[in-house]
């Protein structure tokens, strides 16, 4: 067995592709280990829960511990439960993410604390500036085709289990993390709104992030394993699929083509789905000011068209 060459520009886009993604795993880490923990405060996801079991315990588990700890248990219960493969991406940005934040945990120059450079007087900012760094840093790892797992795993396992959407687990569960913090004693009110602060700054600039300004995009695929793609868009990404029968006119064969309607966030998980079931497929995509129908947009019909709806 003879192992492929790598060319010398193959190999200077990995290493710069992966220096990006050590960093965005920083500027992930800091928006949590610089921001919000520093300031006794709390969000949703994985990392949420992380830093509630750090106050819980008075800082004896500290969050990259717990982190990187849940991470690595889902992992080994998603590829025993279901024989879900997991890139190489996702482990190299949970365990440089578990590193950053013990690193930014002990320099206290880059943490929001009094004194220090990135001091912020008025706590309102805080989950906002941490909201916007986690959105950049998180959703730029997501553009490059990794992952930093936690939630992104829980949904993909109780989604193959349950007819329920991928977006519908992401809010839940971010809602619910936050909700904990009512369950500590030294924790009110005000502070899990600080937690809904930022998740919905995260939530507003993720997608700007990921996808531009389009809010979705309509992929047109040509495969011969297309049928494989459109299992896996329907399954795991619950979306609806198109096969549409087409010819190629230099070869006069017919050939049938996926006509595909996604949302922005949901773009770089098809796009390194589609690579991981047929690397050589064709692929064309084009962004979408406005899509309408369900898992999309409402239909905006004015005052005007609801009168007549309801007469």
């Amino acid at each position: 067995m003879t192992l492929p060459k790598i060319t010398a520009k193959q190999a200077g886009k990995t290493i710069w592709t992966y220096l990006l993604l050590t960093l965005f795993c920083f500027i992930f880490s800091l928006a949590w280990e610089g921001f919000m923990i520093p300031n006794g405060m709390s969000a949703g996801g994985m990392m949420g829960l992380c830093t509630i079991i750090q106050f819980a315990t008075n800082g004896a588990i500290e969050a990259q511990t717990s982190y990187f700890v849940i991470n690595a248990a889902l992992i080994i219960i998603a590829v025993i439960a279901m024989g879900i493969g997991f890139g190489f991406k996702t482990i190299y940005c949970i365990v440089v993410s578990s590193i950053m934040m013990k690193f930014i945990a002990s320099v206290d120059a880059l943490q929001c604390i009094p004194g220090q450079f990135f001091y912020v007087d008025d706590r309102v900012l805080i989950p906002i500036i941490a909201g916007a760094l986690e959105a950049l840093g998180l959703g730029m790892v997501l553009r490059f085709g990794g992952s930093t797992g936690g939630t992104d795993i829980i949904a993909l396992m109780v989604h193959k289990y349950w007819p329920v959407s991928l977006s519908t687990v992401f809010m839940v569960s971010d809602f619910v993390v936050v909700a904990l913090l009512l369950l500590l004693p030294d924790k009110s009110f005000g502070d899990m709104i600080y937690g809904v602060e930022q998740i919905m700054t995260f939530t507003l600039m993720v997608d700007f992030v990921v996808g531009g300004k389009k809010s979705s995009y309509q992929l047109i695929v040509f495969s011969e394993k297309y049928e494989q793609i459109a299992d896996h868009i329907i399954n795991v990404l619950d979306r609806g699929v198109t096969v549409l029968s087409a010819m190629g006119w230099y070869t006069k064969q017919q050939k049938n083509v996926l006509l595909i309607l996604i949302d922005q966030k949901e773009l770089p998980m098809l796009n390194k789905a589609i690579k991981s079931i047929d690397s050589k497929a064709f692929m064309s995509v084009s962004p979408t000011n406005n899509v309408y129908g369900e898992g999309f947009e409402e239909m905006k019909v004015g005052f005007s068209g609801l009168k007549k709806e309801k007469n």
